[in-house]
């Protein structure tokens, strides 16, 4: 299958960095607590923080520990980047905010479609189909990320109910009835998983090969529009005792689909969440600009840990953008550690992960 990754920028810029400053600014204050700005840590949430809607035990104390109950006596900058999605940042945050007890800012939640804010500079007049979520929630998402001109699969049934035959639409549904043979799509945005996956992957790949983005009866025998998927874990970890199929399920339903219908195809999309580096890049520029928020310059060497319960994707990507990863036992993994995708240490929980890197970071601050 040919793929590209994603390469575009974000709106969170990086500031010139020096080792002076690095080594000036290490330990700052900021209400009267001490910042460790040589180390910052970045949490996967499904499997680390909670299942579902239960949090797991370790959370809490792990995240107390990073904000100055430890050793060092300082704070360590943190984030939490997830490939889930289908709520804003702001919501996120909240969310997580009320079942951890403590405070979680939006700076500070990286979702998998929170990269894809940076195509609006491209698309933000053009129009776009999102797909995912509830109702028009993703929609609202990208309208919020400056995507003015948006369209659901909702919307595409309520103009032709017979191009899903096998739904019926409630008059609570809030749709957007438009001419679609006559407003082409410039391109096609998966934000969060699919609620209709038969829906979807129908009028994804009708409008995939449709003439120049027209919805019609006519096909064309190629791709015709860009596609920008996000998550691509196959499986996440909620409150059942087994991993259930995730947005990536999806992905491999819509290539399979792709190739029946085009005699073997290859399907061209951009992908964007973990294990990929447009993620990662995005990661780390959030980790600035929260260091850079309290008045203090980045450390050009500083180490960023990742704690995650996915090999394939929280601890690949990690390793590939150089970050020490670190496997928990709490969500999809539970064994000795992955032959495929090996993290560099293996523990219980996010407590125990936590408290390795504060014993670290001491080593190297006493030392």
């Amino acid at each position: 299958m040919a793929s590209t990754i994603a390469t575009a920028s974000t709106r969170v810029l990086r500031q010139p960095r020096t080792a002076l400053t690095c080594k000036r600014q290490l330990h700052t204050q900021d209400a009267g607590c001490r910042w460790h700005f040589g180390a910052a840590v970045v949490f996967d949430i499904d499997g680390v923080l909670v299942r579902g809607k239960q949090t797991i035990k370790e959370a809490r104390r792990a995240l107390d520990m990073l904000n100055g109950q430890n050793k060092l006596k300082r704070r360590i900058p943190f984030a939490l980047l997830t490939n889930g999605g289908g709520v804003s940042e702001q919501d996120k945050a909240s969310q997580i905010s009320a079942m951890l007890g403590t405070r979680i800012s939006a700076n500070q939640v990286i979702l998998a479609h929170s990269p894809m804010q940076a195509l609006a500079a491209k698309y933000k007049d053009s129009h776009v189909l999102v797909v995912g979520g509830p109702g028009r929630q993703c929609a609202d998402i990208a309208h919020a990320y400056g995507f003015r001109n948006v369209s659901t699969p909702n919307d595409i049934v309520a103009w032709r109910p017979e191009i899903w035959p096998f739904i019926r639409l409630s008059p609570e549904i809030r749709v957007e009835k438009r001419a679609f043979d006559q407003h082409p799509f410039a391109a096609v945005m998966v934000f969060h998983d699919s609620f209709d996956f038969g829906r979807d992957l129908q009028i994804v790949t009708d409008v995939l090969r449709s003439r120049e983005g027209r919805l019609s009866a006519e096909y064309v025998g190629r791709q015709t529009v860009p596609l920008f998927l996000s998550n691509a874990d196959l499986v996440f970890s909620n409150e059942y005792v087994r991993p259930r199929f995730g947005q990536g399920a999806f992905h491999e339903c819509l290539r399979a689909m792709w190739c029946a219908l085009t005699r073997g195809a290859s399907l061209e999309y951009t992908r964007y969440g973990k294990p990929f580096a447009v993620q990662y890049r995005h990661a780390e520029q959030v980790l600035d600009a929260l260091v850079e928020a309290q008045n203090s310059s980045v450390c050009e060497h500083r180490r960023i840990y990742a704690i995650g319960d996915n090999p394939a994707a929280d601890i690949a990507g990690a390793n590939a953008a150089g970050w020490t990863s670190i496997l928990v036992r709490t969500g999809v993994f539970s064994g000795t550690n992955d032959p495929e995708n090996p993290a560099q240490l293996v523990v219980d929980h996010v407590g125990d992960a936590v408290e390795k890197i504060i014993d670290i970071e001491h080593q190297r601050f006493t030392s």
